[in-house]
């Protein structure tokens, strides 16, 4: 079957309400901005210019349908998005600190994200992608994390990429012993993995991005990307590991930043065909700049999809 898709990312699309100022009463006001990082990376692909489709559960309520609408028009293919008119669409309420970083609450018990079942797995949506990107929340409760290693399973047979971000959230895992164990379950099936500077630690027991890298290389990982913040990323091959310096931004608000990075990295290999075994540190390091690049304008906006740069915005500023 023809490759028709670069990137195919599973987990979840939800709401985030972000915090938007008060009403003329005082009481806090939220804005209603599409989210969920799979669905994040899904569009920052489309914005692109890659081929992106999503595969997961929305709920048959007024967010789900605004979820489906606005990935649509990202120019995500929506073909594997479940509505279930059984369960409603996960919430997450985002409070942003002075500096743009995030704290959040959840509305997830459960979330439609969660009850994505493995026989609700296409395989025929699978064989026409290149690369299948996965995050951690779908692993934290079943049986979406049974779909997760069901999808992952025939992504490795079909030939795809498997790509993997362990994107850690404390409140939706019992403790951390919990998440730790569950979210290193799929390291050892993932061919290239991006985690930030504040997961190092807790997926591999060291702090130091290059002595975590080196870690997860041991396990079998080819490309291990750790992202810096405002300090860039750090990326390691079989070749060694290499800082990437950031784009100077202001931040307004960090939501989708890590997704809009990893969008960008993952198109780079899908549009030159890498196979992350064979990716060479050069390679891996322009992609990088390029990634880095797309989260600079990121967070320079508010929300996480509404925020995903366009390639020529990408390009401009990556010379």
């Amino acid at each position: 079957m023809e490759k028709t898709l670069d990137v195919i990312a599973l987990g979840e699309a939800l709401i985030d309400f972000t915090e938007s100022g008060t009403s003329p009463a005082g009481a806090r006001l939220f804005e209603q901005n599409p989210g969920g990082a799979p669905a994040n990376v899904a569009c920052a692909v489309a914005r692109l210019g890659g081929r992106a489709a999503f595969l997961g559960k929305v709920g048959g309520d007024m967010h789900g349908r605004f979820l489906r609408h606005t990935l649509s028009e990202a120019g995500v293919d929506v073909s594997g998005m479940i509505v279930d008119g059984g369960v409603f669409t996960t919430l997450a309420f985002v409070v942003l600190g002075e500096s743009g970083e995030r704290s959040f609450s959840f509305a997830r018990k459960p979330g439609a994200d969660t009850c994505l079942a493995p026989e609700e797995i296409d395989p025929e949506l699978l064989k026409r992608g290149k690369l299948l990107h996965v995050g951690s929340l779908s692993l934290t409760d079943e049986p979406a994390r049974s779909a997760t290693f069901r999808a992952v399973e025939l992504a490795r047979g079909l030939g795809l990429t498997v790509a993997y971000d362990p994107n850690y959230r404390a409140s939706l895992w019992p403790d951390e012993a919990t998440a730790k164990e569950g979210m290193g379950s799929l390291v050892p099936l993932c061919d290239v993995m991006k985690l930030s500077d504040e997961e190092t630690e807790l997926l591999t027991g060291v702090t130091a991005p290059e002595a975590a890298a080196e870690k997860l290389l041991e396990r079998g990982v080819s490309c291990v990307v750790v992202t810096l913040g405002g300090d860039g990323a750090m990326v390691a091959t079989k070749e060694g590991s290499r800082r990437v310096a950031s784009f100077p931004t202001r931040a307004v608000d960090t939501t989708g930043a890590g997704d809009a990075f990893w969008g960008a990295f993952l198109t780079q290999l899908a549009r030159n065909d890498k196979v992350p075994e064979n990716l060479t540190l050069d390679e891996a390091a322009r992609y990088a700049r390029f990634a880095n690049a797309a989260a600079s304008l990121c967070v320079g906006r508010r929300g996480g999809i509404p925020a995903m740069p366009t390639l020529a915005e990408v390009e401009a500023i990556n010379k």
